[in-house]
């Protein structure tokens, strides 16, 4: 099979596609040729060596996490999938950028018949990690929440599920994101020089005045600006672990939202229009490198996912 790997640490340069075996099916595996795969900034990362410390890489190194596809065999104890069966689910292996994946039984579940597949594929990393990030600082009706990178892969579920909860979202994003947060019935506030004291006119002129919870997927600056508006360190939630540790937030991502009930639930509600998952682009296997460089250099509304089966573009 065809399967992206890196032999080095590096830019997009070192992503390459290769011929590779999938790794042997143990009696509760199951084969399943993917039809979608998410990417994410946490794998840039990982590939640039930037998480060196907590996820090292063991060369050559594959990818990928998310993954979306048919059954196309089990392993001998498997009883839940047979061939054929659509599903959604999760490699920890990183092993999802391919063509065919080797995954535990327990790390799938059913793919909705009314899910495209690049929804499908792009809908464990962010969903779970935005599940986790809105259970994290317990939202409640009519109170205000602070997003920051809120038209992300992540951002754009959670800001769809905290107005699922009926909280007031004030988001921080780019302008060019205005309409499709609007659509969402959140208020935009820009990022970059100023934010802070931006972001405190939008909450006292147009939120009733608090901030209640804050939830950054950026990191930087974001953890302190969200103490700095009143918000306690326990209903602000950041995806930077080192700056949790120093200020005492929360940092709650996918390891804590990991769970085949709200892989499900999120499925479903995508499957019925309930939430969306938008997707900025899809690329073929082969054009990996674009892919990323697109999801790191244009933050891009949403979602990148790789269609393995799809031909490149000519």
């Amino acid at each position: 099979m065809k399967a992206v790997r890196f032999h080095r640490y590096g830019d997009i340069d070192v992503l390459g596609v290769e011929d590779v075996e999938p790794r042997p099916l143990g009696p509760q595996d199951v084969l399943v040729r993917v039809r979608a795969a998410g990417i994410n900034p946490g794998e840039a990362k990982i590939r640039t060596g930037a998480l060196h410390g907590q996820f090292p890489a063991t060369f050559p190194s594959g990818q990928g996490s998310d993954l979306a596809g048919t059954v196309t065999a089990a392993g001998a104890a498997v009883a839940g999938w047979v061939p054929g069966d659509p599903v959604i689910g999760w490699s920890w292996e990183r092993s999802s950028h391919a063509e065919y994946v080797v995954v535990p039984e327990d790390q799938l579940v059913r793919k909705p018949d009314g899910l495209p597949w690049a929804a499908a594929g792009a809908l464990y990393v962010a969903g779970s990690t935005a599940s986790a990030a809105v259970a994290a600082v317990a939202p409640r009706a009519g109170e205000t929440v602070v997003v920051s990178g809120a038209t992300g892969g992540v951002g754009t579920l959670a800001v769809q599920l905290l107005r699922r909860r009926r909280v007031n979202v004030v988001a921080v994003a780019s302008a060019r994101h205005q309409d499709w947060l609007g659509s969402q019935g959140a208020a935009l506030v820009g990022y970059g020089s100023g934010v802070a004291e931006r972001l405190r006119r939008a909450i006292e002129g147009d939120a009733g005045g608090t901030a209640h919870a804050f939830l950054d997927f950026h990191g930087g600056d974001y953890p302190r600006i969200a103490l700095s508006l009143g918000v306690p360190p326990r209903r602000v939630n950041t995806l930077d672990h080192g700056a949790a540790a120093a200020l005492g937030t929360r940092s709650q991502g996918s390891a804590e939202g990991t769970d085949r009930a709200v892989l499900t639930e999120l499925a479903e509600l995508a499957a019925a229009g309930r939430i969306e998952v938008p997707i900025s682009r899809t690329h073929p296997l082969v054009e990996v490198r674009a892919a990323f460089a697109h999801l790191e250099h244009d933050h891009p509304l949403g979602k990148v996912v790789l269609l393995p089966d799809a031909a490149p573009a000519r």
